[in-house]
């Protein structure tokens, strides 16, 4: 089949940049042929939160992509959609995570598939976002509308789904493993790349920082472990896509700064397996969620993971099995917290992590979004 990715990829830079990528070359690999449409202008400047939009790593090696499209302008969306609507391919695969991208998406979609010929479907990271804004609905609707099938990442998205449009064809697929972030390194190798004292354990939080992503709960419950007294400290690593001060300041009213390890800048791919690789466990607190890449790049390097019970976290992480699932309690954070090192659980959870990752496969999703496209 000739197919054709539409969202983000190089050189825009984040998960969707890097997952669209992978599929890439998970069609390309089954002996398809593929390609990305990507944008030339994602985010207008005043609305991106973060300080730059494109990456500092090397181009994907063997990936097509076309960076043709422009958010903002309703002419653009008419000549590319044209332009593909000429092409006709067999598959057009559209990433959605958010109402702001509904208007170039849908629009695009409505005239590839006017050629009777093209089938368009979509991979629905969100239905609502996490952000919410007045046009959230009526956006998100135009997009549903326009495709002929869905998967989602999260049993609570395809749920969502299925309200708004439910006799299109739609599928839960977990999120793929992340296996693009290079080899495992040695603890300590990863620790002596990143400056780290080798005497201390470090937990890590991984990513752009929203007030959803619940750093501030993992503060609080950091602080009610008591780790930061047993040699154990806290790496952040990622970029503030919102004020950090309310951060920090938190941190000092905890007494804890001097257990965090602060690293608040984009991770380029090509650092991303020193900070995996150089900590014990992955701890993702969120307030809400649906899935996470996070978790998928953690399976990759056979760490285990706490995850708090919100969205589609639970349903990829066995409680007990690769790591925690806690309820929001900072108590309960805590505790699970106290018993992954007073337990001494690195070693078993690791073990099951890499023997679980195998249900994660590229092959499965690649199939399935062909199959709702039938």
């Amino acid at each position: 089949m000739r197919i054709v990715i539409v969202g983000p990829g190089w050189p825009l830079r984040g998960g969707l940049s890097t997952y669209n990528e992978r599929l890439c070359k998970a069609f390309k690999d089954q002996g398809h042929e593929c390609e990305i449409l990507s944008f030339k202008l994602q985010y207008p400047s005043v609305l991106f939160p973060g300080k730059t939009q494109y990456s500092s790593d090397q181009a994907p090696e063997n990936t097509t992509i076309n960076s043709a499209m422009n958010s903002i302008n309703p002419l653009n969306w008419i000549n590319v959609g044209l332009k593909y609507k000429k092409s006709a391919p067999d598959l057009v695969v559209f990433r959605y995570w958010m109402p702001f991208m509904a208007p170039v998406l849908g629009t695009i979609a409505r005239i590839i598939k006017s050629n009777k010929t093209s089938k368009v479907v979509a991979i629905a990271d969100n239905i609502h976002p996490h952000e919410k804004h007045f046009y959230d609905l009526v956006f998100t609707n135009y997009f549903v509308k326009s495709m002929d099938g869905f998967i989602t990442m999260s049993q609570s998205v395809l749920n969502d789904l299925k309200v708004l449009i439910p006799e299109k064809p739609s599928q839960f697929i977990p999120h793929p493993m992340y296996d693009n972030f290079g080899e495992m390194i040695d603890k300590k190798e990863a620790k002596l790349a990143l400056n780290l004292d080798p005497n201390f354990h470090y937990l890590l939080f991984f990513g752009f920082i929203r007030a959803y992503k619940g750093l501030d709960l993992l503060l609080k419950s950091f602080a009610k472990s008591g780790l930061k007294d047993k040699n154990v400290k806290l790496i952040i690593a990622g970029e503030f896509y919102e004020d950090s001060q309310p951060y920090f300041d938190l941190m000092k009213t905890l007494n804890i700064e001097e257990a965090i390890v602060k690293h608040h800048e984009f991770i380029p791919n090509s650092e991303v397996s020193k900070y995996f690789c150089a900590s014990d466990m992955v701890v993702q607190t969120y307030h809400s969620a649906t899935q996470s890449g996070v978790t998928q790049i953690a399976y990759h390097f056979n760490k285990p993971m706490l995850v708090t019970d919100v969205g589609g976290l639970a349903e990829t992480v066995p409680n007990g099995v690769v790591g925690y699932v806690t309820s929001k309690k900072e108590e309960d954070i805590a505790a699970a917290l106290i018993d992954f090192y007073e337990q001494q659980r690195e070693e078993t959870f690791s073990k099951n992590a890499e023997a679980h990752k195998a249900v994660f496969s590229w092959e499965n999703i690649c199939n399935a979004l062909i199959e709702v496209s039938k």
